[in-house]
């Protein structure tokens, strides 16, 4: 984590009020309380000064570290000179849906100058989830990780003698701000100017070359630590290794996996994964690396994006000789196949206590097929009749179900449904399979074409779809090569899902339905279908209220691959959503929360 340097005065009382944690009576929970003031910073990268945004003087910002069970209580106050909302990315937020910090869904943005407190219980989690702003492209420096401790202390794996996160991230030097204004503009051609892990760039970059611009993980030979590997990137899902050791992943999104070892970990946005190092080799100096992968050509190019840090065993010094120190192996970056293979090596690993909450549901109420894409819509009003392939005369847009989402930015669509007012703001219309059946990964659809043009018309619209209380859902995302071919890493607010089975090419439900896995299947709340392939998963809808739905990747947002669900209350009061807590605010007139 970087330390960003800056006046201690300016906080005060609030850094050193990060950690205050009070227990409860009886001593099996507590509530954890920390303030996050989020501010301007100047940092210099690159020989370059950029202002970026942060939470308490730090980037990557600080973590909530908390036990099984216990409330959490943040306190943001917003010294922006603009809204922002904080993402739990991962909490269930069972009967909390007014906490998720979902900007413009859950919540309109924190007013600059304004305050707001997050209260939410978390039970029935436990690993690594992360937070991060959720309105505008903030969320590429206000981030930070969120740890679920075992309340007995007790892993199904050995106990490692430390755990750190490793936070991958993008350094812009482009204004976060001003970044969201292009792309909402259309315009997609600014990209980051390195990868960073833990706020660090590394010594590959201009200006860098420095162990201080490295993190830097300090090791004792003989003991194990568990890495908390998380993707805040914005733009690109990540390969991660470390010369001379191997893994063994034992978690993702906040729950356990059966052990798997391996050699690297790949880590879409929006993901977490935990992984044991066993720190075994001769005592000296190793580079971690963290690899942006991407597709290759015809799609859109962005620059390789990578950075390195360092492994420091105690009692290693620098080579007299300055021979290099060991570098792993990374695949090619346009090389996506270890990413499927990785994840189709992961399974879920209930606990005794953990089994009813990972039994997957036996039937199915509901069943959709999401196919995930681009499209375009025409310019200048509700026409339909304009030329297409990437023509002036249109819009690209990202869909599902070639429905692109319409995001708000003038008030909260939970506010609307718990006071039944959606009249105007948003239908409950969302398609349950795309429009016409077509061959979804075929790759000549990628450049404009006459083939393509038919299937880009798309319409722009706030359509959501609603789900009565405890009905089983089952969804199968169909990643498809309209215009594009990446992958895209779902992540379902309130839920975690079950991943059932991923495969290439075209979803076929009388030949895939037989790779289902209902014995051990990962339980995530970030689900990363593959490039040119899909995802099935399931759920229970037992969390009422409005969830959002969406890829990941921030280019993909802001062009309309979103949704929202809304589950209804079921019939009592402990299986419906409550009214609106003391400390919520409401949308006031100007798009904002009251003050």
């Amino acid at each position: 984590m970087e330390k960003l340097s800056t006046a201690a005065s300016l906080f005060g009382v609030v850094v050193a009020a990060t950690a205050l944690a009070m227990a409860v009576v009886g001593g099996e929970a507590a509530v954890v309380e920390q303030t996050f003031m989020v501010h301007e910073m100047n940092v210099t990268h690159l020989c370059n000064t950029t202002k970026i945004y942060v939470v308490n003087g730090r980037f990557p910002g600080p973590t909530v570290d908390v036990t099984e069970g216990d409330t959490v209580v943040v306190h943001v106050i917003n010294r922006l000179p603009h809204g922002l909302t904080i993402h739990w990315h991962g909490v269930r937020q069972m009967r909390s849906c007014w906490a998720d910090g979902a900007g413009y869904v859950t919540e309109c943005p924190i007013h600059p100058g304004g305050e707001k407190t997050y209260r939410f219980n978390v039970t029935g989690q436990v690993g690594t989830l992360w937070w991060h702003a959720h309105v505008t492209c903030l969320r590429a420096t206000i981030n930070g990780a969120f740890i679920i401790r075992p309340r007995d202390g007790k892993y199904p794996f050995p106990t490692p003698a430390k755990d750190v996160p490793i936070i991958i991230g993008e350094w812009w030097e482009l204004d976060l701000i001003e970044l969201d204004r292009r792309m909402l503009d259309g315009n997609f051609d600014d990209n980051p100017l390195s990868a960073t892990i833990n706020g660090k760039l590394g010594d590959l970059s201009n200006c860098s070359g420095t162990v201080e611009e490295s993190f830097v993980l300090d090791v004792k030979r003989g003991e194990s630590y568990l890495l908390r590997v998380i993707n805040t990137a914005l733009f690109s899902e990540y390969y991660f290794k470390v010369a001379g050791h191997t893994f063994t992943v034992v978690g993702a999104d906040g729950n356990y996996l059966t052990p798997y070892k391996t050699d690297m970990v790949t880590v879409a946005p929006g993901e977490a994964i935990d992984v044991l190092m066993f720190a075994d080799a001769p005592p000296a100096y190793y580079h971690m690396v963290a690899l942006a992968n991407q597709p290759p050509p015809p799609d859109l190019q962005i620059p390789q994006l990578t950075s390195r840090g360092l492994v420091r065993y105690a009692g290693a010094a620098m080579d007299s000789n300055n021979l290099p120190m060991p570098m792993p192996v990374m695949p090619d970056q346009h090389n996506t196949m270890p990413s499927y293979y990785f994840r189709r090596n992961l399974t879920g690993l209930a606990l005794p206590e953990q089994q009813q909450r990972h039994r997957v549901p036996a039937h199915v109420d509901e069943r959709l097929l999401i196919t995930l894409g681009l499209g375009s819509i025409c310019r200048g009003g509700n026409t339909t009749t304009c030329k297409r392939g990437r023509s002036p005369e249109t819009v690209v847009v990202a869909t599902m179900n070639n429905v692109s989402f319409h995001h708000t930015n003038a008030t909260a669509l939970l506010e609307h449904y718990y006071d039944g007012t959606p009249e105007g703001v948003y239908t409950e219309d969302f398609p349950v399979r795309p429009p016409r059946p077509f061959n979804y990964t075929d790759r000549e659809l990628i450049p404009a074409g006459p083939l393509e043009a038919v299937l880009e018309p798309t319409a722009k619209a706030m359509r959501l779809r609603r789900f009565r209380y405890n009905a089983s859902v089952e969804i199968v995302f169909q990643s498809t090569t309209l215009l594009q071919s990446d992958s895209n890493p779902m992540h379902l607010h309130g839920y975690d899902v079950f991943v059932l089975a991923q495969g290439l090419g075209n979803f076929d439900p009388k030949r895939d339905v037989e790779k289902f896995n209902y014995h051990n299947p990962q339980l995530r709340n970030t689900v990363q279908v593959p490039r040119g392939g899909w995802a099935a998963v399931r759920f229970l809808t037992d969390n009422p209220g409005m969830w959002y739905l969406h890829c990941h990747f921030e280019f993909h947002i802001i062009m309309g691959m979103a949704t929202a669900f809304i589950v209804e209350d079921g019939p009592t009061p402990e299986s419906s959503l409550p009214p609106p807590p003391p400390e919520f605010k409401r949308c006031g007139t100007n798009g904002l929360s009251q003050p």
